[in-house]
């Protein structure tokens, strides 16, 4: 099942992600929100129409004021957003962020095939790399608690320590193989750095974001086997470029990974271990390996080549859905057209307009989270935030009664915003029925 990030009412071009080259590229332009949840919500109900399991899961509160108390500034709301914007605009911008809509960095997740205790297990990401994404782990944590909210199938985990030894992106570096869904699979956790192990290289430009340590951290808490699990640095080349996650330059979905030739150190072990990991699970791994000569580490950040979303049909076939951008680029799309004719387990490409999440770095991948959920678990799911017809109907109306159409850095200083977010996520609650999961009380 997939679920996509709702995104929020002060999506904005803050330009705060270091290392990220679209969110920098388009710091400080104008904004849609109002544009930019709708068009990610006509990829999710698409989805769903083509016969997936999708679900959402809601924005967080922004301007988040409490973050914002907790640097100095005091006062009432409003005079607590006036002082922050005259005294250090960029932190109020940093805690107006709409970052929660790339839900692939709200939590890792591990099916129940795969956990010692045969529970689907969860643990937020810390996000420490950047602070405008580390104040996220609270609120995501409530919101899991409330979708996934039976203590017999799921086991929900506090985010790891807030420091950079223990830097965890999330989902965004961590990919499943496996035979079918609910069979037991090989989980694979790329990292950047290694926070104690100096043998381990670190790029020199762009800041690593995923450790080691966290990723083994996580292994450990979801219970996983050392059968069931494959470690691989990322390329601190590629980091270097722009490539702040693995799931810019690689993405994976049952048996097979599709990714760049440059995507990880020591490739050929990597793959060889999958390889055989997958093997002694019933599965027979595929690589479908981009050569640099074809589609250089420039051309998939700035199309988001990778960043797509790798789906199997009912009829065992793949489709890849990428953003608009792969079809501006010409080598991309002409990859992209041999690709699907030359019998590789790709077989169709769909696209989707997502520009307003793509100018802030976040394409098809970054918007959602996988949860793999055997029928039983699928049932205690919170009916609330499963896609359907009705609930595509009502939340696109919900985002023509609460959203802007138009966002600047200067909005973000008006308190009428933090009194519309407010607004609309209390609303949202009851439309998603979540219960109490923000910690505002509306007056």
């Amino acid at each position: 099942m997939n679920f996509d990030g709702l995104v929020g009412p002060t999506h904005n071009y803050g330009g705060l992600s270091y290392g990220n080259v679209a969110s920098q590229s388009n710091s400080q332009q104008g904004s849609n929100p109002k544009e930019a949840a709708k068009q990610g919500l006509a990829k999710m109900k698409a989805l769903m129409d083509m016969g997936f399991q999708q679900g959402v899961l809601a924005p967080q509160e922004r301007p988040d004021v409490a973050a914002l108390r907790s640097l100095g500034f005091a006062g009432t709301d409003a005079q607590v957003m006036a002082k922050a914007a005259k005294e250090a605009m960029p932190l109020l911008a940093a805690c107006s962020s709409a970052s929660s809509m790339w839900t692939a960095n709200s939590c890792t997740v591990s099916p129940s095939a795969d956990t010692a205790d045969g529970r689907v297990h969860f643990t937020a990401a810390n996000l420490n790399c950047k602070f405008h994404r580390s104040i996220e782990h609270p609120t995501t944590s409530r919101v899991l608690a409330a979708m996934f909210n039976n203590a017999e199938h799921f086991a929900h985990h506090a985010a790891l320590p807030a420091v950079g030894q223990f830097g965890d992106e999330g989902a965004a570096n961590h990919t499943r193989f496996c035979k079918g869904y609910g069979d037991a699979g090989v989980e694979f956790f790329v990292f950047g750095r290694s926070a104690f192990d100096s043998r381990y290289p670190a790029p020199q430009r762009y800041p690593a974001r995923q450790t080691l340590e966290a990723s083994q951290a996580v292994a450990r808490l979801h219970g996983l086997s050392e059968a069931g699990v494959v470690y691989a640095q990322q390329n601190p080349a590629v980091i270097d470029q722009g490539v702040f996650h693995n799931d810019v330059i690689a993405v994976g979905n049952g048996e097979v990974m599709f990714h760049h030739q440059d995507a990880f150190l020591h490739t050929e072990q990597v793959l060889a271990e999958l390889q055989e990991k997958l093997a002694a699970r019933g599965g027979q791994f595929q690589s479908v390996c981009v050569p640099r000569e074809q589609v250089t580490v420039e051309d998939a950040v700035k199309s988001y080549l990778f960043n797509s979303q790798l789906l199997t049909r009912a009829d065992g076939s793949m489709l890849l859905i990428v953003p608009e951008e792969c079809r501006n680029n010409g080598r991309v799309w002409s990859y992209l057209q041999q690709l699907t004719t030359s019998g590789s387990a790709i077989g169709e490409v769909q696209v989707f307009d997502l520009k307003q999440s793509m100018q802030n770095g976040g394409g098809p991948a970054c918007l959602r989270l996988r949860v793999a959920l055997k029928q039983a678990e699928l049932a205690a799911v919170n009916p609330g935030v499963v896609m359907s017809n009705a609930l595509y109907a009502t939340l696109n109306t919900w985002v023509d009664k609460h959203y802007r159409d138009r966002l600047v850095e200067t909005d973000l200083a008006d308190p009428q915003l933090l009194i519309e977010c407010r607004t609309a996520l209390d609303e949202l609650t009851q439309i998603l029925k979540l219960g109490a999961v923000y910690p505002f009380q509306l007056n």
